[in-house]
């Protein structure tokens, strides 16, 4: 019979439900290909489908994880899987299938998720949108003219709309922050190397990419981390160790927290309107849970960081599209690639070993003065993205000079690359929405290896304020 209720459920949630066997994980898994049919068309979250994969795992014996029989979707960046490929959204990338699983997707497995899709991205997840020549723009449930955000914006769009209650991300400059602030929806970068990359990759553009999902609760948020952190052997650095499993720490009443707060960024510049209203009802929130509350910001020269920023992101760039190339034997050229990607990869290859590494000093540097700033305070508040979400078609992707390309994005994401940078945990949550109905996120930041921290104050604001019955008129 049909799981007419599916929609309603986390992912914590429904799994209890097929635990309970109230329900089987193949109902729960052609209730949400069939809300992935529905929607699909009007907000293109899902570019690539393997049901008949999908339902024969869920019909066979699954782990006994957290998670056993929820359905899930992986990215089209990362997360590999046996038999399915993954083409970073660029024609580039031949359509060739992964001859074995990525560590973390076999994590994701080992909890119980039962995988059917890979999610739209811009190419190779340059942009805080999602709009690729390969698979075209990705749609925000919310207002379809607008973006759901990227780089994990099909991840997002389908959480939103209720296709899955959770689905993988990534961020190397707020690709799981913006999406999830775009969308309403709760998303955690975890500290830098809390979720491994391997088997293949140590790290990516020197420590700048972290792993992990888009959500709508907090609790699963908490309940993917435990069953993912870790090291695997042979990485090149760890994160700090756990003190206790991330969902016993959101049962704990957090500490009295010292929170700073941001309303313009860190040149001084005054963000939109509605994020700062955003910041300024969160900042108002977490005073009347008892947390000390003053406008503070750490003392980061944010041109100086930006500049090394983007000679990383540039050279990572180049060094990933010359290794396609060496393995394909193909060459770049704007019949592959669309004019920003070409564009930012020429940049890339001009960037020299020395200002490679001098880029590397700069973030050191920064996540120094962060973490002295951090010393008087165990939060940052921020808005997470400078405007609400912008509409399809706001960036130039035929653009091949970067900089102009860029510009649009400069002061819509003034905040999230800071923490891929310092390798800070930071967690996007959904308090605000537009009088245009549109969400309005805010950040919070946390120490370095503190994501604990993050999730108790999490957990404690999504109590006070909840988000749950918040959805877009493109729900279930």
């Amino acid at each position: 019979m049909p799981f007419a209720e599916y929609a309603d459920y986390d992912a914590l949630g429904l799994a209890a439900l097929i635990a309970k066997k109230k329900v089987s994980s193949s109902e729960a898994l052609e209730a949400a290909i069939s809300l992935a049919e529905k929607h699909n068309p009007a907000l293109n979250p899902i570019v690539y489908k393997f049901y008949d994969a999908a339902r024969a795992r869920a019909k066979g014996k699954l782990p006994k994880g957290p998670f056993a029989g929820v359905p899930f979707l992986l990215k089209d960046i990362l997360g590999g899987l046996t038999g399915v490929p993954t083409r970073q959204g660029s024609a580039f990338m031949p359509d060739f299938p992964a001859m074995y699983d990525s560590t973390l997707t076999q994590r994701f497995l080992k909890s119980g998720v039962v995988p059917f899709g890979k999610t739209n991205v811009p190419e190779f997840g340059l942009l805080p949108i999602t709009e690729s020549t390969l698979y075209g723009p990705a749609r925000n449930p919310w207002n379809t003219d607008h973006t759901p955000g990227g780089s994990s914006g099909g991840a997002a769009a389908a959480v939103a709309a209720g296709i899955v209650p959770i689905a993988h991300a990534n961020d190397g400059g707020g690709s799981i922050r913006i999406p999830a602030s775009s969308c309403g929806l709760v998303g955690l970068k975890p500290t830098r190397a809390r979720n491994p990359l391997g088997p293949d990759l140590g790290d990516v553009m020197s420590g700048l990419i972290s792993e992990h999902i888009v959500s709508r609760t907090v609790r699963d948020t908490a309940a993917m981390l435990d069953a993912t952190n870790g090291p695997e052997p042979g990485d090149p650095y760890c994160a700090p160790p756990l003190a206790y499993p991330y969902r016993d720490e959101i049962k704990r009443k957090p500490k009295t927290l010292r929170i700073g707060y941001a309303t313009t960024d860190l040149a001084g510049k005054k963000v939109h309107a509605e994020c700062i209203a955003a910041v300024r009802g969160a900042a108002q929130l977490c005073e009347d849970l008892g947390h000390i509350v003053e406008e503070s910001s750490p003392p980061v020269d944010i041109a100086v960081l930006s500049d090394g920023f983007m000679a990383i992101w540039a050279a990572g760039l180049a060094q990933q599209v010359e290794v396609l190339g060496m393995m394909t034997g193909a060459k770049p050229s704007l019949k592959t690639m669309q004019g920003l990607t070409f564009g930012l990869y020429e940049a890339g290859r001009k960037v020299s070993a020395a200002t490679y590494l001098n880029a590397i000093t700069m973030m050191q540097a920064a996540a120094r003065t962060v973490a002295k700033w951090h010393q008087t305070h165990d939060v940052w508040l921020t808005p997470t993205l400078g405007a609400p979400p912008l509409k399809i078609g706001a960036v130039d992707t035929s653009q091949r000079d970067p900089k102009a390309a860029f510009a649009p994005v400069i002061d819509y994401v003034p905040f999230t690359a800071i923490q891929n940078a310092t390798g800070q945990p930071a967690i996007n949550l959904p308090l605000h929405w537009s009088k245009g109905g549109l969400p309005v996120g805010v950040q919070f930041v946390g120490r370095f290896g503190d994501e604990a921290t993050l999730l108790r104050l999490a957990a404690q604001l999504e109590k006070a304020q909840p988000w749950k019955d918040k959805r877009p008129g493109l729900y279930g």
